[in-house]
């Protein structure tokens, strides 16, 4: 196993031009590619953000068939040699009003190594700026977590308002993660308040790198997100950032630094309550 990597998190402001939206994620990835990173995270809903939740109806794919953003996160990880987290994109339900929203890994020759659906939905009035999200209303939640086996580490997969619910991250241990991809879409008001201190969080109580992409800007619906896309390393110290609009963050993960944090300070092991899914 290599005992280090390059990451890569893409920040986007996703509007519905799905075209416009694919060529932002090729232009980016490509540069990323170039500088040399193995791991590429997209951020939520990179594909499409349209003006209600209800519109993405209009993109669903079935899964495993060869749907036009499936095909292109295939070919992206293939065209470039590298892993990517493809953000999420919908899958279409036995329910024709409902999607899951899927998070697909692809490995450097394009193969789809992994499937996570975001088992938590957004469904919250936030009163101060007199926002509310019902997700559930098109979302179906998954119900199963999601560790992947890589060639530098095994990656657990969250998407977004999973942050919040750490029983997840901790169920993903039995999975032995080294690294959490998190793609997410938080508003600016809640990013704001809770998104640096959840994903560092995270970090810190399960020893691990998390790699959070994020959408970070203005979008048609008047939605605004917080962005702040970030790696963070075991001991939750903030390797890179980036803080609005369309880029990207890389830094080196050292996967021998996190197994030496572990042996130094080994609270997994000290663990007395466990929680399974």
């Amino acid at each position: 196993m290599p005992t280090s990597l390059k990451a890569t998190a893409v920040q986007m402001a996703s509007g519905p031009n799905v075209a416009a939206n694919l060529y932002e994620v090729e232009r980016i990835v490509a540069t990323a590619a170039h500088e040399g990173s193995n791991l590429v995270v997209l951020p939520e809903n990179f594909a499409y953000m349209g003006q209600n939740c209800s519109d993405m109806l209009a993109i669903k794919e079935q899964a495993g068939e060869d749907g036009d953003l499936q095909r292109f996160l295939s070919d992206l990880a293939r065209k470039h040699g590298i892993w990517v987290v493809g953000g999420t994109i919908p899958i279409a339900t036995a329910d024709e009003s409902r999607v899951r929203a899927a998070c697909l890994v692809y490995d450097d020759c394009g193969r789809l190594a992994g499937r996570y659906d975001k088992m938590h939905l957004f469904d919250v009035r936030l009163m101060d700026v007199e926002e509310k999200y019902n997700e559930s209303s098109v979302i179906e939640p998954g119900d199963a977590p999601l560790v992947v086996e890589t060639p530098f580490g095994n990656i657990g997969i969250a998407i977004c308002y999973d942050l919040r619910f750490p029983e997840l991250f901790r169920s993903m241990l039995a999975g032995k993660p080294d690294i959490f991809a998190i793609p997410s879409a938080f508003t600016a008001a809640t990013g704001k308040a809770h998104w640096e201190p959840l994903v560092r969080a995270r970090a810190i109580e399960n020893l691990c790198y998390v790699i959070a992409a994020a959408q970070g800007g203005y979008h048609v619906s008047g939605r605004e997100t917080h962005g702040h896309s970030m790696i963070v390393d075991p001991w939750g110290t903030v390797l890179a950032q980036v803080p609005r609009g369309s880029g990207f963050v890389t830094s080196k993960l050292e996967i021998e630094r996190l197994h030496a944090t572990r042996r130094n300070f080994p609270s997994l092991d000290h663990r007395r309550l466990y929680c399974q899914l």
